[in-house]
C-alpha cells in the first residue's frame, strides 16, 4: 500500500497553481464590476482544486494501466511504480470528482445558474477522457487545447460569471492569459516526456511537433500573459505590475530555449507555475481593486 506521503506526491501538488490562479483572476474580474463574493469564490476554488487533483489521479491510473509510465522521467506515479493498486487510484480520482461535483452543485444553487451543471459535467468528462477511455484525446495531441479551454476560459469566466452574472472583456483577457500559461506548463511536461511518449505510442502535441517546434511553442505561450498585462493597462495602469511575474519565468525560458531535456526540464514546470500564480495574484488584486 502507498504511504500518505506517496499519495500526496501522486496528487502532484505542484500542479495546483493551474487551478488556484484562474479562480484568482476570475474573482478579480468579478470585483472589477463590483460583484466579488467571497463564498462563491471559495466554492469555485474548491471545485477547481478537486478537479485538478482528480485529473492527476485519473492520469496516473490510465497511463499506469496502459503501461505508458514504465520509463517516465518525473514525479512518482502511483500505478506505474507499483506502489498503489490501480483500483485504489481510480477510486481516489472519482472521489475527487465527487467533491468537485458537490461543491459545483452548491455554487450553482447559490448563483441560480442551473445550466452550468452541464459545464461541470463537461469538465469532469474532460478530466477523465484526457487519458482515459478507448480513445483518450491527450494521446492524440489535443491536451493543450483542452487545458486552454478548461483551465483558462471555463475556470476564469465561470468564476466571474457565478459572481457577476456576466463576463467582461477583462475577464476574457484574463482567461486567455491563464489558458496560455496552463498550456505552456503542459507543453513543458510533454516536451520532457517526448522521447518516452513517442516509444509508448502517445501522440502528444510535442511528439507531433518535434522538439524544436515544441520549444518555440512554449516560448510563444508564456509571452501571451504579459501582452495581456500591457493591453489591460489601457483600462487600469496598475495591470502593468503583472509584468513583474516575467522574472519568474525567464529561467524556464532559458532552460527550454537552451535545449534542456529529461530531468533538466523538471524545474520548468515549477517555474512556469509560480510565474502563473504570481501573475494571477497581482492581476486579480489589481482588477478587484480597480
Amino acid at each position: 500500500m502507498a504511504t500518505v506521503a506517496q499519495w500526496i506526491e501522486g496528487a502532484r501538488i505542484r500542479t495546483l497553481p493551474n487551478s488556484v490562479a484562474p479562480v484568482l483572476v476570475g474573482a478579480g474580474a468579478a470585483g472589477a464590476v463590483g460583484a466579488f463574493s467571497a463564498p462563491r469564490a471559495v466554492l469555485a476554488l474548491i471545485v477547481a482544486l478537486a478537479l485538478q487533483v482528480g485529473v492527476n489521479y485519473a492520469n496516473d491510473y490510465s497511463d499506469g494501466v496502459r503501461g505508458t509510465d514504465k520509463d517516465r522521467v518525473g514525479p512518482l506515479r502511483l500505478v506505474g511504480s507499483g506502489v498503489a493498486a490501480p483500483g485504489a487510484v481510480k477510486a481516489a480520482a472519482f472521489a475527487c470528482f465527487g467533491i468537485g461535483a458537490v461543491a459545483g452543485l452548491a455554487l450553482v444553487a447559490v448563483s441560480g445558474h442551473w445550466w452550468m451543471i452541464a459545464v461541470g459535467a463537461a469538465c469532469i468528462a474532460g478530466a477523465w477522457f484526457y487519458t482515459g477511455g478507448d480513445k483518450p484525446y491527450g494521446y492524440s495531441g489535443w491536451g493543450e487545447a483542452a487545458v486552454f479551454v478548461f483551465f483558462g476560459l471555463v475556470a476564469v469566466l465561470g468564476t466571474q460569471y457565478v459572481q457577476a452574472d456576466r463576463v467582461t472583456w477583462l475577464g476574457v483577457a484574463g482567461a486567455v492569459a491563464m489558458g496560455t500559461f496552463s498550456a505552456a506548463i503542459l507543453v513543458a511536461n510533454n516536451l520532457r516526456d517526448e522521447p518516452t511518449d513517442r516509444v509508448a505510442g502517445k501522440r502528444t502535441l510535442a511528439v507531433r511537433l518535434g522538439q524544436a517546434r515544441t520549444r518555440v511553442l512554449y516560448e510563444v505561450l508564456v509571452v501571451v500573459p504579459f501582452l495581456v498585462s500591457a493591453a489591460a493597462a489601457f483600462v487600469t495602469p496598475w495591470a502593468l505590475f503583472g509584468l513583474a511575474a516575467a522574472a519568474l519565468v525567464v529561467p524556464a525560458v532559458r532552460r527550454v530555449g537552451g535545449g534542456q531535456t529529461g530531468l533538466g526540464l523538471i524545474p520548468v514546470l515549477k517555474e512556469t507555475g509560480l510565474a502563473m500564480l504570481a501573475w494571477a495574484l497581482v492581476t486579480g488584486a489589481v482588477l478587484g481593486l480597480s
